[in-house]
């Protein structure tokens, strides 16, 4: 590998170039397509349990209007490792990077890609790994879109079953109820026959467990929702604007509205996508990328970007602390919502969730 990257030969590269990178906890694969603008952060994603990037990312990368935003931004697909297309199995005595250590082979990244800063967007185990990274390196971090992220470590009933049916199970249907409900798993045959092939014939078998393993034993994100004004600078939480997303039927709703009471209100938005389960990057790929339009603009990024097809309402979160001091990105999201919603919206200020008719 090279030790600087010819980042002209990425912008010649309509798919991106890839290339392994060494950290200090290994080599990491990633695909980087464009080049760095300015000082403009790059789009970093990080995919989930059996998937990688492309599978996590293809559908809504490209997307039309997902297009219109990556022609602002450079944008680096990480696949975790042994997780890309044609990763050979690792030897017997590979020790697999824990969720920390993968946080932790992030700075390598963006010191060989010359980044100087990110907004990620992370799925899963995908969207652990970027918080905890946002959590050790507040200052390379803008702005976070966590789709699907649980804050906790694993309960110990969720351990004891898995101890009991575990990895003695068939690995792709513990990965599966991981990212689909019971009834998702029923009803949309089409969806999960395409994702239970890829993650049973694309993904090496012994990488998945691996892969699995580490985000199984991964440990609580210990974030704490601030009292604003009193304690915004002392307790342990995201800095960054958020973006919280889930689909209304996916496995990961409790856990999501978990993350969401531990962050800041006047930093983070819920959105919760009607009619969508445990993919929605993948379902609803234009509802996603106008939420995602409409993020980077209230950073200060595409302010002249349009906002037409997404329709949303409302609703106080009962559990939020009311605050007029909000971020810029929260003060533009606001503004949006009360010029663009369906339906009659009170006027009570406070951090609101956020749920899309799709």
């Amino acid at each position: 590998m090279s030790a600087i990257l010819d980042l002209d030969q990425i912008a010649c590269s309509g798919n991106g170039v890839e290339h392994d990178i060494e950290t200090p906890h290994g080599v990491l694969h990633v695909t980087m397509r464009g080049v760095p603008k300015g000082n403009r952060p790059v789009i970093l994603t990080y995919h989930d349990i059996g998937l990688n990037h492309k599978s996590c990312f293809n559908t809504l990368f490209n997307y039309e209007d997902m297009q219109e935003i990556t022609q602002h931004f450079a944008v680096v697909h990480v696949d975790a490792p042994g997780q890309q297309e044609g990763a050979p199995p690792f030897p017997s005595s590979y020790r697999y990077p824990t969720m920390d250590e993968l946080a932790e082979m992030l700075p390598s990244v963006m010191t060989q890609l010359k980044v100087n800063s990110v907004i990620g967007i992370g799925v899963g185990a995908g969207a652990y790994i970027l918080s905890r990274f946002a959590l050790n390196n507040p200052t390379l971090v803008e702005g976070l879109v966590l789709i699907n992220v649980d804050p906790c470590a694993e309960g110990w009933i969720d351990w004891a079953a898995s101890k009991l049916s575990g990895w003695t199970s068939d690995l792709v249907d513990i990965v599966m109820s991981h990212h689909f409900s019971t009834d998702e798993l029923s009803d949309n045959q089409e969806l999960i026959q395409t994702y239970r092939l890829h993650i049973a014939q694309d993904i090496n078998q012994d990488n998945l467990a691996l892969f699995c393993g580490s985000y199984q034993y991964r440990r609580d994100l210990e974030i704490e929702r601030p009292i604003v004004g009193l304690n915004e600078d002392t307790v342990n939480t995201l800095t960054c604007p958020a973006l919280l997303v889930v689909g209304d039927t996916a496995p990961a709703v409790e856990a999501v509205v978990e993350c969401n009471s531990r962050l800041n209100p006047t930093k983070t938005t819920l959105l919760k996508m009607a009619d969508c389960g445990g993919l929605p990057q993948v379902v609803q790929p234009g509802k996603l990328a106008e939420a995602f339009k409409y993020f980077v603009q209230g950073m200060g990024y595409m302010p002249t970007a349009g906002m037409t097809r997404l329709a949303r309402s409302r609703t106080t979160s009962s559990s939020s602390i009311t605050s007029m001091d909000s971020s810029r990105s929260r003060n533009n999201l606001n503004s949006f919502l009360e010029g663009s919603a369906t339906g009659a919206l009170d006027s009570q200020t406070g951090p609101q969730t956020m749920e899309v008719s799709c």
